[in-house]
């Protein structure tokens, strides 16, 4: 009885120790499978949501033939070769000419594919294109990972895209829903500079590419308000117009107001204030701080706060209702220049479904609460109620 109990317990262990070693090769394919699942049902998920976003540009710009579609498709694997920087002397004008030659390249072809549509339909296909671009290089992107993982048997690959897949959804729907926001007309949430800045004018007129100003009075200072041409998409070269408003003026101060990525834990919608040139991107920035920094004049920056994703998607009430809480700062920021001076106020950013005037802000409103409807009944509807 003690010598088949023995002889039981030795089983056990060599049973248990040949299991072991048998995990210990089986478990990282076996998780390796299941990772390579996970990831290559996100990869299918962004590369559907990529061919969505060509549909919809493709309807935008009335293309029934399979020809112009195929023409689309191809067109979303654009790309731009940045300058080299070996020299740094004169980098910022390379940059800015490769970003006008990119600029006049989606104008072409936009105009290739829509020539017969207004110029407020070939913008909002331009821009439209732009982020279905960007959604057609995070697919592309993941599919690559995936491809590795698999083509390899690497776990760290798959792991590392693994970890990173759920802020690389959040990315490429925010780039699916801003390609439906340009080429329905609807504001973004980087449109709240060019709101806040309509808010403040009544009549306007364009001094610069794409570049639109109003004069108006603030606490017995005179303010020329900027911002870019609406409300079909634009961005406009701001640096011209502070060049042209500069020749003609005296400027004791500039005010900038954009959206600004907010922190995990902070209220998208929420203001802040600061210094600086407010502006996203590279190119202008550095051409507009050349100017205006050796000649000592004060620039304040108003922000206000969204999410990563929040900035290309259709803009949410909660960016919207800043509205007052930027006029605020703004008056505050005139108060600092001395009555009788001139200052140059500059809503930055995306001007689609942004008008030129204060008008527009009524407009705006009916579209984001109309919108927040929509997001509501379908928040709703995913969640099955609310049990």
């Amino acid at each position: 009885m003690v010598y088949l109990l023995q002889a039981e317990g030795i089983f056990s262990q060599i049973f248990f120790f040949l299991m072991f070693f048998v995990f210990i090769f089986l478990y990282p394919r076996l998780m390796l499978s299941q990772l390579i699942y996970k990831i290559e049902q996100s990869a299918r998920k962004m590369e559907e949501m990529s061919h969505k976003a060509n549909m919809l540009t493709a309807k935008k710009a009335g293309a029934r033939s399979r020809e112009m579609k195929n023409a689309i498709d191809e067109f979303t694997d654009f790309f731009v070769v940045e300058p080299s920087a070996i020299d740094p002397y004169g980098l910022v004008r390379k940059i800015d000419q490769t970003i006008r030659s990119m600029e006049s390249r989606f104008t072409e072809f936009v105009d290739e594919i829509a020539g017969g549509k207004s110029y407020k339909e070939k913008q909002e296909l331009n821009y439209g294109l732009r982020a279905a671009i960007g959604l057609r290089q995070i697919s592309k992107i993941v599919r690559h990972f995936v491809e590795q993982a698999k083509k390899f048997k690497n776990l760290q690959i798959a792991m590392i895209l693994q970890m990173q897949l759920p802020m690389i959804e959040k990315i490429a729907e925010s780039e699916f829903h801003g390609t439906e926001a340009f080429v329905s007309g609807w504001p973004i949430g980087d449109s709240i500079g060019p709101l806040s800045a309509a808010s403040l004018i009544d009549k306007s007129g364009e001094i610069a590419e794409d570049i639109v100003s109003g004069k108006t009075t603030i606490k017995d200072r005179t303010c020329f308000v900027l911002k870019a041409k609406g409300p079909e998409p634009h961005l406009g070269r701001i640096d011209e117009a502070i060049a042209y408003l500069m020749k003609r003026n005296a400027i004791a101060r500039v005010i900038t107001i954009d959206a600004a990525q907010k922190l995990e834990g902070e209220k998208s919608g929420s203001v802040a204030e600061g210094i600086g040139f407010a502006m996203g991107g590279i190119g202008q920035r550095e051409m507009i701080e050349n100017v205006l920094l050796p000649k000592k004049i004060p620039v304040d920056s108003i922000v206000v706060k969204v999410g990563m994703e929040d900035a290309i998607m259709p803009m949410k009430k909660d960016i919207f209702k800043s509205l007052p809480k930027v006029k605020t700062l703004v008056e505050k920021a005139v108060s600092r220049a001395k009555k009788g001076q001139k200052v140059i106020i500059i809503g930055v950013g995306n001007s689609s479904g942004i008008g030129d005037t204060k008008k527009t802000v009524e407009d705006v409103e009916k579209i984001v609460n109309e919108l927040d409807r929509q997001y509501k009944k379908v928040s709703k509807e995913k969640k099955g109620g609310w049990i």
